[in-house]
């Protein structure tokens, strides 16, 4: 059984019971700042909506969306279609890791995004729902995996932007250095002022230089449990 969603101007369709997109995905196609796309890869795409908004917020862009459950690619195909983007967005049905890339699709794009699997496979509760689990888990997703795909099919300078886990940041920051991906910015997410680091968001150029910017935090919720100024904005309202 699907839903009908509406975020921003999109219209999405999701499992009722299965992997259904959170704030996670706003805010990661949010972080994405870069003037002018060409090409842009979406790893763990899901039902397609980092890539789906990343399509509206890129006119011009051609948008991959690369996803491993089958039943997610269908989803995908069809919110592709019900937004007008089929021209535009290429579902590829298909495990990451395993993905062979052609010569003229290698080193060619200029963007590559992820919501990757945040927790190690021996950590947290694992859900009984097989398509929730491949999601939230590294069962199918390893970092270094989703930073050795970034690499081949990233341009030179082409960069790459993850959300992941503040815990886990030294970890995916290591990785990608080891993988020629160098971190150039960060973003702390927090649910409101007085709380700790919930997520973190991060772009990585190919070949890059060093040099960190650590942007200002992103904070949800005001005191009064609202969202802030800036999540009204990021949502359109």
């Amino acid at each position: 059984m699907v839903t009908l969603d509406t975020i921003l101007d999109l219209r999405l369709f999701q499992h009722k019971s299965g992997y259904r997109f959170s704030a996670d995905a706003v805010l990661l196609s949010a972080f994405v700042s870069t003037q002018r796309l060409k090409k842009i890869a979406d790893f763990g795409a899901g039902s397609g909506i980092i890539g789906l908004l990343l399509a509206k917020k890129y006119p011009s862009a051609e948008i991959t969306l690369i996803e491993l459950q089958e039943g997610l690619v269908k989803l995908a195909e069809k919110n592709a279609t019900l937004n007008g983007l089929e021209e535009r967005v290429r579902i590829v049905h298909s495990d990451i890791k395993k993905l062979k890339f052609g010569q003229d699709v290698l080193h060619t794009y200029d963007l590559v995004v992820s919501n990757p699997p945040f927790r190690k496979t021996k950590t947290g509760l694992v859900s009984p729902s097989d398509e929730i689990a491949v999601a939230r888990h590294e069962i199918s997703l390893p970092i270094a995996s989703l930073m050795k795909s970034a690499l081949s099919l990233l341009k030179h300078h082409g960069r790459l932007c993850i959300i992941h886990l503040p815990e886990r940041l030294a970890e995916v920051m290591t990785a990608m250095r080891e993988h020629h991906l160098e971190p150039k910015r960060l973003r702390f997410v927090h649910s409101d002022a007085g709380s700790e680091a919930k997520m973190v968001l991060i772009e990585a150029v190919k070949e890059g230089k060093p040099g960190l910017l650590v942007e200002n935090p992103l904070f949800m919720y005001s005191e009064a449990g609202e969202y802030t100024e800036e999540m009204l904005a990021i949502y359109g309202k």
